[in-house]
């Protein structure tokens, strides 16, 4: 178990936060690739519902960042089936990585780490660890933005292209591009930023001050705490 803990470091919340992200891709990809963009622009609004349903059910909550995602999915999904512009969905990633991006550096920039305020309950790090997560994280969202847009208007709805022998149109190679590029690469930079902040993490409460051991890395181990509660 702890081999696969460390092969794997992911907890349920994040493993179906993850799922909930790229599985209505792969039935946009699908449906798109068979019926066209309306019906994959459905297929992607109802498969983001059935995914918060999961959610709801598995974890008895729904969780605020995939709850903001969600949302702004179907609300730009909506606005491709009014229009009939796949732009809608594909800009979507542009925009909102952009203002999330925003909103975690002007977070951090005001004292305030959203990241630290959401997870803190479950997850135990010290304010550097926190900081240098988020800034980690704001920064990434600004590179797939940049990469989302390259995509998007590199290769344009409205023509074929030849992928490796295969014939898709711009909004399956975007949706490609998200799922084969994209979705490995947050898994990836997920795990090694789970890892990296493990120096960060913080061990058990002080026994004397009821606080909280810092930053070390090491376990707090019995004879510290009795080496303290003697001194």
């Amino acid at each position: 178990m702890n081999r696969l803990r460390r092969l794997f470091p992911f907890t349920a919340e994040q493993t179906i936060n993850i799922l909930s992200e790229f599985g209505p891709l792969v039935a946009m990809f699908i449906v798109n690739a068979i019926a066209g963009i309306n019906a994959g622009t459905w297929a992607l609004i109802i498969s983001t519902g059935l995914a918060m349903a999961v959610m709801l059910r598995i974890l008895g909550r729904l969780p605020i960042f995939p709850l903001i995602a969600s949302t702004v999915t179907v609300a730009f999904g909506a606005m491709t089936l009014v229009t009939g512009d796949p732009m809608w969905v594909q800009i979507k990633v542009t925009i909102f990585n952009v203002m999330f991006a925003v909103f975690l550096f002007g977070g951090l920039m005001a004292g305030k780490n959203f990241f630290q305020y959401i997870f803190e309950k479950t997850f135990h790090y010290t304010k550097e660890g926190w900081d240098k997560f988020t800034w980690s994280f704001g920064w990434f969202f600004v590179f797939t933005a940049i990469m989302n847009e390259v995509v998007r208007q590199t290769f344009v709805d409205t023509q074929i292209y030849d992928v490796f022998g295969f014939q898709m149109d711009g909004v399956n190679i975007w949706i490609l591009f998200k799922i084969a590029f994209i979705m490995p690469l947050s898994g990836l930079y997920a795990w090694y930023l789970t890892r990296l902040m493990q120096k960060y993490r913080l061990d058990k409460p002080d026994l004397a001050t009821g606080e909280t051991s810092r930053g070390t890395g090491l376990k707090y181990t019995e004879d510290q705490a009795h080496d303290q509660k003697s001194a």
